[in-house]
């Protein structure tokens, strides 16, 4: 039976090791017996022993811390270090133990002990001289009892909650392995950035003139037909006769419209007498000027008449006068 002190340390020992679990070791205890605690070890793994869980029993006697407590492997297992007892031969429980030392630091000196057996010290014969000749004999047969004894149909209860170290070697992993949610979200949010910046950037220059050519591709165009329009045709030339006799007949015409005055003398007897001809009008001088040599002579013969007719009436009003 240990002191009231030993058994307080233990008790904490015990509350921090369910608390803040090491890596692959778990402990029970009993209700019943505060001192019956068991330790549980999960094969480590690249061992012969991975895939098993394997439980080691501890004994506190009295003279605890000074002496270290009796350990044992409940579960059967084939290691040069342990007996078919269950026995473990092992430096930290014999002549290397410390009062310091708890049973957090025995479970993690046995895990250890799974991973580099020690065959020079062995307890079990059968499975050191196989270590040294035959390490495949020594892993099958150590996977064999492995999987019938150590080996249960459920993960312990123990083993559900992983312990922090466990947790964050997990999420390690897990980040390392999987993409983070924002690395994901902008790959695929890139594509739709990348092809509205495209369409924009279409869009823009669509609507934006710019002073650089345009390509034209190298497609040769097919000539469109060209459509010419006729002019219109000139309009007929008149023989010279023809159009000398047209301009004479416009000239009567507007001769008749037109009576011109005749022109200032200085004695009616000099415009009775015809000795002085009168001075054709603006509108015949330049009709006469404008006209042909045939047509000008019509136009004086015409203006002559028109004159002496003048003249007539002229002497009939001084008669009767």
């Amino acid at each position: 039976m240990v002191s009231p002190t030993v058994a307080r340390r233990l008790m904490r020992e015990l509350a921090d090791l369910k608390r803040n679990p090491s890596e692959g070791i778990r402990v029970q205890t009993s209700e019943e017996d505060m001192f019956n605690i068991t330790g549980i070890i999960e094969g480590p793994e690249g061992t012969p022993y991975a895939g098993g869980y394997f439980k080691v029993r501890f004994n506190f006697t009295e003279e605890f811390p000074a002496v270290p407590p009796k350990c044992w492997f409940a579960t059967k297992i084939f290691h040069p270090n342990v007996s078919g007892a269950g026995e473990i031969c092992v430096n930290t429980l014999k002549k290397d133990w410390k009062s310091t030392y708890g049973i957090g630091h025995i479970l993690v000196t046995v895990k250890c002990l799974l991973i580099y057996p020690n065959p020079e010290s062995a307890l079990d014969e059968e499975a050191g001289k196989l270590l040294l000749e035959d390490y495949e004999s020594y892993c099958s047969r150590a996977k064999l009892i492995t999987s019938v004894h150590a080996t249960p149909r459920a993960k312990p209860i123990e083993f559900t909650d992983p312990s922090p170290a466990e947790s964050s070697s997990l999420a390690a992993s897990t980040s390392a392995s999987t993409p983070s949610v924002s690395a994901l979200s902008s790959s695929r949010s890139t594509p739709a950035t990348s092809s509205t910046t495209a369409s924009s950037t279409t869009a823009t220059t669509a609507s934006t003139p710019s002073n650089t050519p345009l390509s034209v591709s190298s497609t040769p165009f097919l000539p469109l037909p060209v459509v010419t329009r006729k002019s219109a045709s000139p309009a007929p030339q008149l023989h010279p006769l023809k159009a000398a006799l047209t301009a004479e007949k416009d000239a009567v015409g507007k001769e008749k419209d037109r009576h011109p005055s005749p022109s200032p003398l200085a004695t009616a007897d000099a415009n009775v007498g015809g000795k002085s001809k009168p001075t054709p009008g603006v509108g015949l001088s330049i009709a006469n000027s404008a006209l042909p040599t045939g047509a000008t002579k019509a136009v004086k013969r015409a203006a002559t008449g028109s004159a002496t007719s003048n003249a007539e009436k002229r002497k009939k009003a001084l008669k009767r006068l």
